[in-house]
């Protein structure tokens, strides 16, 4: 499986493009009574974690945040057309990173200083990211079905 499968062209639920497909600003920045996070604050936070990783694969050597809470930039309202704009780059970025099959065996330089991560190779980042950003795109489709905007306009699976 390439990073373009596991990252934009998903085969396991549906792409992040299609997830968050027509979504308004007023939708998506939209807090929904019991949950913790708007659909944009959690896209803020996946495209918090995931340029942080390209970052990391491309040498750039940016510290790890002291707390979750830094992992999770504001979203100031009116920002979503940006924000999404920004995501699905990010993950265009990751996708491109790993098309070299020779560069994803690479370690991590200068690797993540978290002892967990500290053996990471740039496959591991790649599924690092795939993987945070399936669980958050779930918790979009639930707060999209919560507020009555799901399936998104082009469908969904239904299985």
């Amino acid at each position: 499986m390439d990073t373009r499968e596991l990252l934009i062209e998903t085969l396991t639920h549906l792409s992040p493009a299609k997830t968050l497909e027509a979504l308004t600003s007023p939708d998506a920045e939209r807090r929904v009574p019991g949950a913790n996070h708007s659909i944009a604050e959690i896209v803020s936070h996946m495209t918090f974690w995931a340029t942080w990783f390209c970052d990391r694969c491309d040498g750039i050597h940016a510290p790890m945040v002291t707390s979750a809470a830094l992992g999770w930039p504001a979203v100031a309202p009116g920002s979503w057309p940006e924000l999404h704009r920004q995501f699905l780059d990010v993950l265009d970025r990751a996708a491109r990173i790993g098309e070299s099959p020779e560069r994803l065996a690479l370690p991590l330089s200068p690797p993540i200083e978290f002892p967990p991560l500290a053996a990471y190779t740039i496959r591991d980042a790649m599924v690092h990211v795939s993987i945070h950003t399936a669980h958050h795109l779930g918790q979009v489709v639930l707060l999209r079905q919560l507020i009555g905007v799901w399936p998104p306009p082009s469908g969904s699976w239904t299985w």
